[in-house]
């Protein structure tokens, strides 16, 4: 499918900044976590996470406006949702290594079985997905916020169905097909950059659409969901995982709103909505909502919360393992300190390490108080006229 051509001049610049930021030649080697860091243009790099905490420097002000039940600094708010683009692509330029080296390449979360390993348990929770979009072999299918393509090549593996990926991030494109090719499923799959709020494809393109914890950084669940919505086939269908917050949670509430803001901040989301914001904007566009649910909150057989490999609770039983455990993380923040100290890892490096470990609190704290989760499933349609 040839996307429609995109006539802004800033998907040359993005691209330029990727390209100077990272290096021409993206490794693809998916363990590669020192040498894809220790490669970044240094300036570049200090510049990129001097912009990202632009975005927040008015947080202590956020703080003091909700001290008095005031509200939000709307000015701060407003602009995270106005340049989502641009905060979206500079938290990804700066946190997709990190991700890989700590959580393989489907970056999304999954509640974990008894005696389940962490990667079947991702994998599970994407056939789940595909089951509810009825993916099928020789559907063609877009994938919204495909990230590195994890979620697209099983989705591939266990149906078939051709994939394209939806990504604004240069950086996670050129990695994604950089995989496609070592996985040997270019035939089944393209990586397409583009905004989601404004898709570069003709109406009615695919059989179906599924978004796995990315339409989260809409600035509107309306736009991006009227986007699915347009290159959907009638009678197709469209299954969501979405970050939301719960009916728990309670905005007045200073210590419950830090802990979104937490989120928000540590994982580059300009504003978290409510889970019936969500079902409400899906039927204002068009859909009709054939199921939806909270996964955080069914368990069969005492599952561990989606949250557990965060709180550093669980066995590691692999490299990755043990970078999420509590004890990785700290010989993580040291060795990273340390390679920015000595000159080999680029300036910010620790700056964003530390926002990781801030997303990783607040989401924590939030699974745990059942304010926010990750898996908000829904399940729709598209009618037939």
């Amino acid at each position: 499918m040839t996307p429609r051509a995109d006539p802004s001049e800033s998907h040359k610049a993005d691209k330029d900044f990727s390209t100077a930021l990272h290096g021409a030649k993206v490794n693809g080697n998916p363990d590669g976590f020192l040498s894809k860091l220790t490669s970044k243009d240094t300036t570049l790099h200090s510049h990129a996470v001097e912009s990202y905490s632009k975005f927040w420097e008015n947080k202590q002000n956020d703080d003091k406006l909700l001290t008095d039940g005031s509200g939000e600094d709307l000015n701060n708010e407003d602009s995270r949702l106005k340049m989502y683009t641009q905060l979206t692509n500079t938290y990804y330029n700066l946190a997709t290594d990190f991700y890989e080296y700590g959580w393989g390449q489907s970056f999304h979360f999954a509640r974990k079985a008894i005696g389940e390993s962490f990667e079947r348990s991702i994998a599970r929770h994407e056939h789940y997905l595909a089951s509810l979009a009825e993916l099928r072999s020789g559907m063609r299918v877009l994938d919204v916020g495909c990230g590195v393509g994890g979620p697209a090549r099983e989705m591939i593996r266990m149906t078939g169905c051709h994939v394209t990926g939806l990504n604004n991030n240069d950086y996670q494109i050129e990695r994604a097909r950089q995989y496609a090719k070592r996985y040997r499923q270019e035939d089944h799959c393209e990586f397409v950059k583009g905004d989601f709020m404004k898709m570069p494809f003709p109406d009615n393109s695919f059989d179906a659409v599924y978004a796995i914890e990315a339409t989260c950084h809409a600035p509107a669940l309306e736009g991006v969901y009227g986007e699915i919505f347009r290159v959907l086939k009638p009678g197709g269908t469209f299954a969501v995982y979405e970050w939301v917050t719960t009916a728990a949670y309670d905005e007045q509430d200073p210590a419950q709103r830090q802990i979104i803001l937490d989120v928000e901040k540590g994982d580059g989301i300009p504003k978290l909505f409510p889970w019936s914001t969500c079902l409400q904007a899906l039927r204002t566009v068009g859909f009709e909502i054939t199921s939806h649910e909270d996964l955080a909150t069914t368990t069969v057989s005492n599952d561990y919360p989606w949250y557990e490999e965060l709180a550093g609770g669980s066995m590691f039983s692999s490299m990755r393992g043990f970078a999420r455990s509590n004890v990785g993380c700290v010989i993580t923040n040291t060795m990273v300190s340390l390679l920015e100290t000595v000159g080999i890892a680029p300036p910010g490096s620790l700056e964003i390490q530390k926002v990781l470990l801030t997303a990783a609190d607040g989401l924590v704290k939030g699974g745990r108080m059942n304010i926010f989760t990750p898996m908000y499933t829904v399940a729709c349609r598209k009618p037939e006229n």
